[in-house]
């Protein structure tokens, strides 16, 4: 049916022209920013991002209909701080209350969904909307993420939880898509969490084939199309102001063919949806850095199309997202609702599967995540220290100024082309420069609050708020060690030649420590012979015995000469034939499990067929094994054994091309610690164009069904499909933080601390993709110099647990978060003894603290008076709130997941943190902290389903209620 629709001439005022249409177009300009990807951030700003800003400023000052949304944070924060005049920021204050300008996600970058871990992505949206709201009062309510390489469960859910009202999304499988289009089912309600439901779910539009760039083809000119600025030149913008393939200008000419190109392209896509309101994005990458040529000949098209508009049967207008969902939300539409599956993998051509990121750039993805540890660990010691020790000696200033370094790095990396390693060299050294700095702060801060001096004095911090029971491990130059606690008494530990160097020494010693607690050790070195009963007599001093290197080529029967290698959890079988794992045999049966190196050899010539690359994993055929020959020792501890095995890709190589060291913790029985199986690998540099797989093959009957995590939040099942081609690269998966395969009586779980590719191929098989280095003849690739041509030595480390599936379900969670975030070791002699030791801080096992911070917001968390503030014409810098603590905890079960955790659980907020402190106030907020949880009122989406809305808040004697998966947000005071 026809509707009024409301769509003025481009400048006149609103109530001077009616016209009554069809569709309804929304023109929705931006420009879409890379935060890295081929150039560096700081080339971005200075070719093009600071002048999209600048433009776009000017250009919606001038006439009032123009409309602009802005996405990613980063740039606009460097724009703010170091271009922007007092003119240009009172303006974009203008244009933000007159929704002319409209900040869209408001994170830091538009964030990978793939390869994130949940709390990373929590992280850059914080880092993005707390800036907002401090800065302008504004809270973002609609999601753009239009470039992700799939779409993962996880990001509507947190979307929900920070406010949104609606998400948006593009790059899906296309046949799904195309299915989708057909059928009119690219708007749904979305309910990314099984346990959460109805409760968080969101309104999600999935763009049609067109994505987020105007289509650019002109039936009528060789340029391409609605791109007058043309494209952004590298590394400086032209002088004469001439950028290449500067699109056809609108004249009299031909106005009437642009018009005719537009209302085809609408036409076209208002069939693929159920209202009559056409999204029509315009802008692409790198867009708009000439504002004004962009704005002045659309300007005259959309004149033009609304003058004829009875003749083209559409009405035009600017708009923002908010623009576009309102009316949309307004049609007051039944929605067909989707459950928790993802959209991953993600593939654009049947030979062009994007499972390939999940393993580039190794190195890149375990230094963004051990930098996200580092600073969660210094997070809470620094709010320890700031409660405890208020005028302690640490300025405050400076530490916040450390932290805020690393918050900005983590959540920088955590972009669609910078943890995915999908992008230029050149890029990648800028993320690691960026963390690694990062990191060196963070560190100097710990160093600055315990006075570091020398190292053999050892400083032991668990981030985690449960109670943990492991060991640690320190390379020494001695063979022999004692080490002792604060109190003087001997630790368990010990030493044993490491496999790196002849002249160092690993040192392994138990520490048993309180949630958020830390503890000092002193090593001393012993210079004669251990007497029996001394303090060094709890020192083991583990001998390493080698074994015969056997060729692959002269296995015949194996599984004769089995060597056990035992712990209180289990007892792993080696076959001394073959010098590789046989059986694991847990409390309950035994396993067969086999664990190896194989290779997929990639083509490289795209004139013989399809490619990988950084984001293309295109299997050439099956795997093969990676080596000919295997070596192992085995050093038989007393804290941990230890079983090391290398591969040789040829015979009679002298060195091996990969390792796997496998730690056996001894002694943790009841604990934890004793259903780990620490595997640390070393693989690399490869051979070009191979990808490196560690494949684990068991007795398992799996269905090759696998199950893996979507950024840590959930587990997703995933079935084995077969399709005409690629098969293999189709059924690879990201895996964030854990993947298991199991059957009725047994699961095997791995657990990592970076993200890889996963796939189970064969039953009872499970493959995690370590490693790749791929190069291509390909034009595109080879002109950004995206081949992936990595050299480099990769070191992962993933646990691996068995046992039965309802006996692991209760731990895995865990475990995971124990492998994040392991102990944190500091050298340190005289610590400064800031605060008790005595009592932890400890969460319930089925609940995980996940942030507790300063974030040093300077904003009043009543929105009135912030806004007052904001308003007052005078806005100055308020002091920072160096009191106001931001804490999350999530609850780690699914709902039916296990008969106990995945009950609700009451904690009282004040009796978990009197370790630190009196609690004296409590305020619920949103995920990102910018709304008070009272006031925050999300749009109602009809849907086909029931809706059952419950909230929970907290009491007044601080006690609160958390469901399964969910992720509560507060802010505390301290007395």
């Amino acid at each position: 049916t026809d509707e009024c629709v409301w769509a003025p001439p481009i400048g006149q005022e609103t109530n001077s022209f009616y016209i009554h249409l069809r569709i309804q177009v929304f023109v929705i300009p931006h420009s879409h920013m890379d935060v890295g990807w081929v150039y560096t951030v700081q080339e971005s700003m200075h070719a093009y991002a600071s002048n999209v800003y600048s433009s776009v400023v000017e250009e919606l000052s001038r006439v009032k209909s123009r409309k602009f949304i802005a996405v990613e944070q980063e740039f606009f924060r460097l724009w703010w701080v170091n271009v922007a005049t007092d003119w240009h920021q009172k303006q974009v204050r203008q244009l933000l209350n007159e929704g002319r300008l409209e900040f869209i996600i408001g994170g830091q970058v538009m964030h990978d969904e793939a390869v994130t871990d949940v709390d990373d992505a929590i992280l850059q949206l914080s880092e993005g909307h707390g800036f907002l709201y401090e800065t302008f009062g504004v809270r973002p309510r609609f999601g753009w993420h239009v470039d992700p390489f799939g779409a993962s469960a996880t990001t509507p859910v947190l979307f929900a939880l920070a406010g949104f009202d609606a998400h948006l999304i593009s790059r899906i499988d296309y046949d799904l898509k195309d299915d989708m289009q057909k059928n009119k089912k690219l708007q749904f309600v979305w309910r990314g969490s099984p346990s959460l439901k109805e409760k968080q779910e969101i309104f999600t539009h999935t763009m049609d084939q067109f994505s987020y760039c105007t289509p650019s083809h002109l039936p009528f000119s060789n340029r391409s199309g609605f791109y007058w600025n043309g494209v952004a030149l590298f590394p400086d913008p032209p002088k004469d102001g001439i950028y290449p393939n500067m699109s056809l200008p609108v004249t009299k000419e031909t106005v009437e063919l642009y018009a005719q190109t537009m209302v085809d392209n609408i036409k076209q896509r208002a069939q693929w949806f159920r209202t009559s309101h056409v999204l029509w994005p315009w802008g692409c990458d790198k867009q708009f850095f000439n504002a004004s040529v962009q704005f002045m000949n659309m300007d005259v098209l959309m004149n033009y199309i609304n003058t004829h508009s009875d003749k083209y049967g559409v009405a035009v207008q600017y708009a923002t997202l908010q623009d576009y969902f309102q009316t949309v939300h307004q049609t007051n539409l039944s929605w067909d609702v989707r459950g928790n599956q993802d959209f991953l993998p993600y593939s654009t051509e049947p030979f062009q599967a994007w499972t390939g990121f999940y393993g580039s750039r190794n190195v890149l993805k375990g230094v963004a995540r051990r930098a996200s540890s580092l600073l969660y660990a210094a997070e809470s010691l620094f709010t320890r220290y700031r409660i405890s020790y208020p005028d302690g000696p640490v300025q405050r200033e400076w530490a916040l100024d450390k932290l805020k370094a690393l918050r900005w790095a983590v959540s920088e990396v955590q972009h669609h082309d910078g943890i995915t390693g999908t992008e230029s060299p050149k890029v990648a050294d800028m993320y690691m420069e960026h963390l690694m700095q990062g990191m060196m702060g963070a560190e100097e801060l710990l160093a600055a609050i315990f006075l570091p001096v020398h190292f053999f004095h050892i400083f032991v911090y668990n981030p985690l708020a449960w109670n943990i029971s492991t060991y640690i491990n320190i390379s020494v130059a001695y063979a022999l060690a004692v080490v002792l606690d604060d109190d003087g008494k001997a630790v368990p530990a010990q030493i044993q030649q490491s496999m790196e160097s002849s002249t160092v020494y690993d040192l392994f010693f138990v520490v048993e420590l309180g949630g958020l607690q830390y503890r000092k050790y002193i090593v001393q070195f012993p210079q004669s012979h251990c007497d029996t009963g001394s303090a060094c007599g709890a020192t083991h001093v583990a001998r390493v015995v080698k074994f015969t290197k056997k060729n692959v080529s002269q296995w015949k029967r194996t599984g004769r000469k089995l060597l056990p290698v035992l712990n209180e959890c289990y007892k792993l079988m080696f076959d001394q034939e073959t010098n590789l794992l046989h059986s694991i045999t847990d409390r309950q049966m035994r396993v067969r499990v086999q664990q190896d190196f194989w290779e997929y050899e990639a083509n490289g010539d795209v004139h013989s067929g399809p490619i990988s690359d950084n984001y293309i994993f295109t299997a050439n055929g099956s795997a093969i094994p990676a080596y000919k020959s295997v070596a192992m020792e085995i050093v038989a501890g007393k804290v941990v054994s230890e079983i090391r095995q290398y591969f040789y890709r040829e015979e009679e190589d002298k060195n091996h091309t990969y390792s796997v060291v496998t730690r056996v913790p001894v002694g943790f029985e009841g604990g934890l610690a004793c259903f780990r199986l620490e595997q640390s690998y070393k693989v690399g540099p490869l051979e070009m164009n191979r990808e490196t797989v560690f494949r684990t093959s068991t007795s398992l009957k799996n269905n090759r069904t696998l199950f893996t995590d979507n950024n840590g939040y959930q587990m997703m099942k995933r079935t084995y499909k077969t399709f005409v081609n690629n098969t293999i690269a189709r059924n690879y998966y990201p895996m964030v933080r854990a993947a298991y395969i199991q059957d009725d009586s047994s699961r095997v779980v791995f657990l990592g601390e970076r993200a890889h590719g996963v796939a189970s191929l064969s039953q009872g098989q499970l493959e995690v993709m370590l490693h790749r280095r791929l190069w291509n003849n390909q034009e595109w690739n080879l002109g950004y110099n995206l081949t992936l041509n990595d050299s480099s030595v990769v070191r992962p480390v993933l646990w691996m647990m068995l046992g039965s599936p309802s006996a692991l379900s209760s731990i895995y969670q865990q475990e995971a978060l124990e492998l994040q975030h392991r102990p944190v070791v500091m050298p340190i002699d005289q610590p400064r003894e800031f605060a008790s030791r005595d009592i932890p801080v400890v969460v319930p096992q089925n609940l995980h603290m996940q942030t507790l911070s300063i974030p040093g917001w300077n904003y009043s968390p009543d929105h009135t008076q912030h806004l007052h503030s904001l308003n007052s014409g005078r806005p100055q810098k308020s002091e920072i709130d160096f009191d106001r603590i931001l804490l999350r905890i999530t609850h780690l079960y699914e709902e039916g997941e296990d008969p106990v955790l995945s009950q609700p659980t009451v904690i009282n907020l004040k009796e978990v943190m009197r370790g630190i402190g009196e609690v004296t106030k409590v305020q619920e907020r949103s995920l990102t902290g910018t709304w008070n949880i009272s006031d925050l009122q999300r749009w109602s989406w009809k849907t086909n389903e029931k809706r059952i809305d419950f909230f929970s808040g907290t009491t007044q004697d601080f006690s609160v209620t958390i469901y399964p998966k969910e992720i509560r947000t507060f802010f505390i005071y301290f007395k």
